[in-house]
């Protein structure tokens, strides 16, 4: 069953978050993630307000957790520790 990695963000630092970005695509695309919404309008109706909001489709749980597990994207996540608070959930999809 397909996956959908979700992430809710506050970016601190647009610069180091930026470097984040352009690793964490490489990484995704590297993974088989297709990215369905990043950043974008949203309407904030429970919960923690976080402006910057993800969701990438995986081909599996496994699929979303070895790319957050990967190398690259560890690199790409040194730049996103300090310049962001996130939430990131992986959800099997029906």
């Amino acid at each position: 069953m397909s996956a959908l990695w979700i992430a809710h963000v506050s970016v601190t630092d647009d610069e180091a978050y930026a470097k984040y970005a352009a690793i964490a695509t490489k990484a995704i695309a590297a993974h088989g993630g297709e990215i369905l919404a990043r950043g974008g309008r949203y309407v904030q109706l429970e919960g923690t307000d976080r402006p910057r909001n993800v969701v990438v489709r995986y081909p599996s749980v496994e699929a979303a957790e070895a790319v957050y597990r990967s190398a690259l994207y560890q690199e790409a996540l040194s730049h996103a520790r300090g310049a962001s608070e996130r939430e990131v959930v992986i959800v099997e999809e029906l």
